[in-house]
């Protein structure tokens, strides 16, 4: 695929959550955690900032380094509450924020076994199937940022190219929640006789875990995941998480990954109001998530910044343990999009987000008011007419 450039965006860090529901928990008991003076935050620093200046910052201030960011030309650190202030006005500091936490948004299934091949409704819905003898996915590096993946799933291993964790409780990325796998399986489960197929089911899966077994992480083990992927050359990140609180760091990370070619596909939200973050940025790809009868679910976000929608009600995919489940949320719509744009980047590897968004507007069937509407952007998602 073609070559992502991770160019001065990284070298010399020039720059400053279908989303499906599941409930939010803490982070690791860490001894920082357990003062409760100390708070988790983010510190961006001035562009051209040393290391040796960034280092005297750390000590004048007290920061306790978690780990460097340097998409953003950051860190996630522990400060004194107390410091916050004094810090956001040190001349090396660009801008100090609350490290947030982000969710999977779906709810607790009972997985099932499923020993033949069926084709998920939502599958068939996004007319994928028509195309497989032009696209398959082959080629196309799709990064899953996401609670892991079940790399031993009979219905994924063959696809599962790598990944990485950044998750401070566990030490690998193997998926300990069953979002992330249920995820995956949308986007490129494989066309064999078990289980069930995916969008693109030959597209080369990295699982980047940023969510514990609850569904919860930290913005900046997410800005991280996705620094991983523009360093790992990912053309494709499904993010099927979200938050309600905006973030400064996050969206410069969003904008540096997406400058250096990575296209970032985000679900819109299940709060059935506006849309979250990062879907809710201008340089993600934002989907809605739609029932069998194509209207929106109720659950669903919803907004100017939707570009498109998806299936997401009721969604029958891998889970955790080789098993299979029914999920719903804009985080089983996500992976939908995600999968047809990998099989339109194998027809034409060097197509930007602006590009994209064209054939998007011409190239979905358009439901709800004609054009693009703040409920299901531009329509929704057909294969059929985008992979050419």
């Amino acid at each position: 695929m073609k070559f992502k450039k991770l160019t001065a965006i990284i070298l010399s860090s020039m720059l400053a959550a279908s989303s499906c529901m599941l409930s939010l928990a803490a982070q690791p008991d860490t001894a920082a955690e357990k003062s409760s003076s100390k708070v988790r935050m983010i510190v961006v620093y001035k562009e051209g900032t040393s290391r040796i200046k960034k280092s005297e910052v750390g000590n004048k201030y007290g920061l306790l380094k978690i780990r460097n960011l340097d998409l953003i030309n950051g860190q996630s650190v522990y400060v004194d509450s107390r410091k916050v202030a004094e810090l956001m006005q040190d001349e090396d500091v660009e801008l100090v924020e609350k490290d947030n936490i982000a969710k999977a948004l779906a709810k607790p299934v009972k997985p099932v076994p499923s020993p033949s091949q069926t084709t998920p409704w939502g599958i068939e819905r996004v007319n994928s199937n028509d195309v497989l003898n032009i696209a398959t996915g082959n080629g196309v590096k799709v990064a899953v940022v996401d609670t892991g993946v079940d790399t031993a799933h009979p219905d994924l291993s063959a696809n599962i190219a790598g990944g990485a964790n950044f998750v401070s409780t566990v030490r690998s990325y193997k998926d300990d929640n069953g979002h992330g796998t249920h995820v995956a399986g949308i986007i490129g489960a494989s066309n064999n006789t078990i289980g069930v197929v995916g969008v693109a089911p030959e597209a080369r899966i990295y699982a980047v875990k940023v969510l514990n077994k609850s569904g919860t992480g930290y913005i900046s083990d997410i800005i991280a995941g996705l620094q991983w992927s523009v360093s790992n050359g990912m053309d494709v990140v499904n993010m099927s998480l979200g938050s309600n609180y905006p973030s400064t760091s996050f969206e410069s990370a969003i904008n540096a990954a997406s400058d250096a070619g990575v296209i970032i596909v985000a679900a819109a939200g299940n709060d059935s109001s506006s849309v979250d973050y990062p879907a809710a940025y201008d340089k993600t790809i934002a989907v809605s998530a739609t029932d069998k009868n194509n209207l929106l679910a109720s659950f669903s976000s919803r907004g100017d910044q939707v570009d498109i929608a998806a299936p997401g009600v009721s969604i029958y995919s891998t889970y955790k343990g080789s098993a299979y489940a029914t999920m719903s949320g804009t985080s089983m719509a996500t992976p939908h999009v995600s999968g047809v744009i990998a099989l339109m980047l194998q027809r034409d590897p060097e197509m930007t987000l602006d590009e994209i968004r064209q054939q998007f507007s011409s190239g979905c069937v358009d439901l709800g008011a004609e054009g693009k509407d703040p409920y299901y952007g531009y329509g929704l998602v057909d294969a059929s007419s985008l992979v050419h």
